[in-house]
């Protein structure tokens, strides 16, 4: 089986106005995605999905179909799709980052690789190792204490068990807004909170006695992007579970967090990560570390949704106690695939089938 070509489409969605992300890295109105089809000359199709904002992960939709156009199928092209380690390993030799883009070229390749044998993607990542449905949190955004109580009744109504309140910004009215989501929810409901980098370390001290008092049950990305040592230092003065986000992109930024001390959790997912294999050899480190991961979210549509799923079936290090954020399709009135993600009960549910499960429309 060869490669004889990749093709890429541009699409992009208003998330729910009612429910658009404020957070301290900005507003999320709008979402941009590349969807990715690798063709060969067996008659297979293999697809990926690229979520893309410059200001996370520095990658456009022009930008990333351009890279793929006249850097990355190049090296595809001709080559045996089910080869998907080699493969990577050549994309990232012809292009350095570029996290998004490669994620979605490496999640159509398993996709293609799957649907030739037969079997789902997670089954190429050792098989299931939990349940098919994941439980997930839904995020607030950094609105007013009555909005974001707005949502909280929103995120109950569709049956979920957790959220997670956006902060960072300024902590008395942090603090209040997590204070509205309680008591709209009750003692109960799970509740996270995310600074998205956003707190300099002493107002993130500042801010424990708050939300220990909320009874949060996790502390996403409290620090600057790469601040490990402070992220240690402000680990050892809480109960509350560190996560960090945006400091882990890479294998080599999860070592360096381990190697630190910096965190409880770690927040994985294939876009960010460059890809599901890297998700994965990330969950490993994690487990031998004694940590746990958690599925992040970038507002994945339901070919990105579809892979989470399946990382997060198969990975070791799940977290049990702090929920997930396979969100996405939830923020819109829209779907690009024949099949949507199916929810139920709080949960996400792995889609059946073969490969991904799901293809774009």
């Amino acid at each position: 089986m060869k490669i004889t070509a990749v093709e890429t489409v541009k699409t992009s969605l208003i998330v729910n106005p009612q429910l658009a992300i404020v957070s301290a890295a900005g507003t999320h109105p709008e979402s941009h995605y590349l969807t990715v089809r690798i063709r060969t000359d067996e008659g297979m199709e293999g697809f990926g999905e690229a979520t893309l904002a410059p200001v996370w992960s520095g990658e456009s939709q022009d930008g990333a179909a351009a890279a793929i156009r006249n850097i990355l199928a190049p090296v595809l092209e001709g080559k045996d799709p089910r080869n998907v380690r080699a493969l990577a390993a050549a994309m990232d030799r012809a292009l350095i980052g570029n996290p998004f883009t490669k994620a979605a070229m490496e999640m159509a390749l398993l996709d293609l690789k799957a649907k030739s044998l037969g079997t789902g993607v997670c089954n190429l990542l050792g098989g299931p190792q939990r349940s098919l449905a994941i439980s997930l949190k839904f995020s607030i955004g950094a609105f007013s204490p009555a909005e974001a109580a707005r949502v909280a009744r929103h995120a109950a109504e569709l049956g979920l068990r957790a959220v997670k309140v956006k902060v960072g910004l300024h902590i008395k009215t942090d603090l209040e807004r997590v204070s509205a989501v309680r008591s709209e929810l009750g003692e109960d409901f799970s509740i996270a909170v995310d600074a998205n980098a956003g707190w300099t370390e002493s107002e993130a001290t500042l801010a424990l006695a708050g939300l220990e008092k909320l009874n949060v049950n996790a502390f996403e990305q409290p620090l600057r992007r790469g601040d490990f040592r402070g992220c240690a230092r402000l680990r050892a003065k809480t109960h509350i579970p560190i996560m960090l986000d945006e400091s882990i992109f890479t294998v080599q930024d999860a070592m360096e967090a381990i190697r630190l001390d910096s965190c409880d959790l770690i927040s994985i997912y294939p876009g960010k990560n460059g890809g599901i294999l890297r998700s994965l050899a990330i969950a490993e480190m994690a487990h031998a570390a004694g940590l746990k991961c958690i599925i992040g979210s970038n507002l994945e549509m339901d070919l990105g949704t579809a892979a989470m799923l399946h990382l997060a079936v198969a990975i070791p290090a799940l977290s049990e106690t702090v929920s997930h954020d396979i969100i996405g399709p939830l923020y819109y009135t829209q779907h690009l695939t024949d099949t949507p993600i199916r929810y139920k009960d709080g949960c996400a549910l792995l889609p059946e089938g073969t490969g991904l499960g799901v293809n774009p429309r």
